[in-house]
């Protein structure tokens, strides 16, 4: 299968190419790297790449991909509460847009990346996909407005699927340590303390991003009536946590750390419980392999292998809000973050710009099948 992963240099797109390629689909990324300079670790894994924003994707470069897995946006609340309308913009617009596109290519799959922040505040009942969606950030809105619109376009011949992806964690090439597993490990690896600035209450589901990967490959591979225009839950009952637990696992992973909490830290109303029994019932080839402690655990080993300091893992390089603010003050970036000059072309990608499908594709890589030679699916 050859597949089309949007915003595949971002922190789950760098797990996730690696993992299509060892199961022997072809990829192509589509990515404009806001996060070339946020790498940790090992660089990324390089494919083909058309080297575009989602909001000025162009039909030809859609053509001959067998699905389109859709991750590229805003990536949580904080960047989400930024600017709320440029959020509606890009995470909903332009994936509603794409996904017409896609459709109008003939791409019979099309995979986006949800969250089940899409549910809201709750109480500690267990929200399942039937749970009434109360979004109460513009992020989550704007998830919401997107599953819905793209919902629309199904039909026989174009199929959507809706990942709603509990709070991720894990090692990634492009870490993010506005997680809180991986934030409040760093914590624990740098200064001795396992930092909560909120009293700890709150319930979040949480989910390896290794794991979130897996149910994105689990779909694609899915018989298309299993998984035809429905969402799912990506988080295992008992990986729902309150905050104050998810500490405790860190302190006893972490050697001589203990629990601190910041000056006047208080409630968290992004409090929520997620049944995901559904995936894993559905789905027999989706079997989530990580639970928080052993997340833990491999976060504290690349900590210590790659070395992480609390500059680094509270300032611009590892926080997606920090790193965008930094690049606007910069001047790299205008108020639409699109970047004010052309962007160095990353390996041997096409420079921004060039606007034929075929001089926007590294020429070095799969390239898409006419509809006649596409597999049958």
């Amino acid at each position: 299968m050859l597949v089309l992963v949007t915003g595949h240099r971002g922190y789950i797109g760098t797990v996730l190419t690696p993992m299509l390629l060892k199961a022997d689909h072809e990829v192509v990324g589509m990515d404009v790297d806001l996060y070339r300079n946020c790498t940790f670790g090992e660089e990324p894994i390089e494919v083909p790449t058309i080297h575009t924003d989602i909001r000025d994707v162009e039909p030809d470069d859609l053509r001959g991909f067998d699905a389109v897995v859709h991750l590229a946006g805003l990536s949580n609340d904080p960047l989400g509460d930024l600017d709320p309308g440029l959020t509606m913009e890009i995470n909903h617009r332009a994936s509603v847009r794409l996904a017409a596109l896609a459709k109008e290519a003939e791409i019979p799959r099309f995979v986006f990346s949800s969250s089940c922040s899409a549910y809201g505040a709750s109480s500690d009942e267990l929200l399942d996909e039937r749970s009434p969606l109360r979004p109460v950030t513009p992020y989550a809105e704007s998830k919401v407005q997107a599953e819905k619109h793209i919902s629309l376009l199904a039909n026989e011949d174009f199929s959507p699927t809706f990942l709603r992806n509990a709070t991720a964690y894990g090692v990634s090439p492009r870490l993010r340590f506005d997680l809180v597993l991986n934030n409040l490990t760093a914590w624990a690896y740098a200064t001795g303390q396992v930092h909560l600035k909120s009293d700890g209450s709150a319930w979040r589901p949480i989910v390896h991003v290794e794991d979130i990967c897996r149910a994105f490959l689990a779909v694609l591979e899915a018989p298309r009536r299993l998984v035809h225009n429905d969402a799912f839950n990506v988080c295992r009952i008992s990986e729902n946590y309150r905050i104050r637990d998810l500490a405790q696992i860190v302190a006893e992973t972490v050697p001589h750390a203990r629990i601190t909490f910041a000056e006047g830290a208080g409630s968290d109303q992004r409090c929520y419980r997620v049944d995901g029994k559904k995936i894993i019932s559905t789905l027999k080839t989706f079997r989530p392999q990580w639970t928080a402690r052993m997340g833990a655990v491999q976060l504290l080993l690349a900590y210590r292998t790659y070395g992480i300091t609390q500059a680094e893992f509270e300032g611009p390089k590892y926080k997606r809000i920090a790193h965008i603010r930094k690049l606007l003050a910069e001047g790299i970036l205008d108020k639409a973050l699109r970047f004010r000059r052309p962007a160095e072309p990353v390996s041997a990608e096409t420079p921004r710009g060039e606007r034929t499908a075929g001089a926007r594709r590294d020429s070095s890589g799969p390239k898409p099948r006419p509809a006649e030679e596409r597999s049958t699916r």
